[in-house]
């Protein structure tokens, strides 16, 4: 239901009135406050004017609710109690909360996760919030404060930096890509493959080399991370993101049967057009420099 502000009382007035019946007097609302008991006073008598009700009843130096006043007061000591609290989740009180990144699991876990340790060392007192989830997410909607997607970098909405490439290649253990280079288009479609399933990118990249993904000696699994474990097995060739291969390729567990050297399509640090906060433009930065 929308908020009818029009016929809603000024908000310093019952604030003056919530502070004043929650410190029964006018000068302790005051030094709560911040401000002088007259002023106090004059905001709790504009209130009872506004309303037509009287609020507090003055006797001598003691102050009273009526009960109009204690109903009232209750009722706004929940009503921005509610408030503080939902600020304080998002602030985590000492103005720090969780970068909350949306990403894929198989980024996360190959491209990112090797990074973080110096992330963590050298800014101990940001806290991270991973989100994995292969859907193109509306960032406004669940709250994301960055997203990391693969594609070309124009998406609607939102703002988009170059990040790291994702050009697919084609990958395997040494003992099926072999010793004596990359092996021919014809050698590939004969060997032993492990595919993901729901990545049609990977079918049409595929097409485009003259391999006939239908004609593979192939086994389906349900996502990147178990093709990778498999093609690490040597249980047969992948398509991947060259950038998800980097510390296999470094370690020696995985080589490169096929790289065509594509900028696009690649990982893209992703945004709402809308100022950053602090925290989050120091992840953005360290990713930059990471990559």
């Amino acid at each position: 239901m929308a908020l009818d502000w029009k016929t809603m009382p000024p908000l310093a007035a019952l604030r003056a009135f919530e502070a004043t019946a929650r410190a029964q007097g006018f000068s302790a609302a005051a030094r709560e406050l911040n401000v002088t008991p007259a002023a106090v006073a004059q905001q709790v008598r504009g209130l009872e004017e506004i309303l037509g009700l009287p609020l507090v009843v003055r006797d001598g130096r003691r102050l009273e609710l009526t009960g109009d006043g204690a109903r009232l007061a209750a009722l706004l000591t929940e009503g921005f109690s509610t408030i503080s609290a939902g600020v304080a989740t998002l602030t985590q009180v000492d103005g720090v909360r969780p970068v909350r990144i949306s990403l894929t699991a198989s980024f996360a876990a190959q491209w990112l996760m090797p990074r973080l340790r110096d992330f963590w060392e050298t800014y101990p007192e940001i806290p991270l919030s991973l989100h994995p989830d292969p859907r193109i997410i509306d960032l406004k909607r669940e709250g994301m404060d960055v997203a990391i997607r693969y594609g070309n970098g124009v998406w609607p909405g939102v703002q988009a930096t170059y990040l790291a490439s994702a050009r697919l290649v084609i990958a395997g253990a040494p003992d099926i890509v072999g010793d004596t280079g990359q092996p021919s288009i014809a050698a590939m479609q004969d060997m032993p493959w492990i595919m993901p399933k729901d990545w049609p990118e990977q079918v049409t990249w595929l097409e485009s080399l003259g391999i006939d993904p239908q004609r593979l000696d192939r086994v389906d699994v349900p996502n990147e991370d178990l093709a990778l474990a498999a093609a690490r097995e040597g249980l047969g060739l992948i398509v991947e993101s060259y950038a998800l291969l980097e510390s296999d390729i470094g370690s020696g567990r995985i080589r490169i049967a096929l790289d065509r050297n594509e900028l696009l399509p690649g990982y893209f640090i992703v945004t709402l057009p809308v100022a950053q906060s602090k925290t989050t433009k120091t992840f953005i930065n360290w990713l930059l420099k990471s990559a």
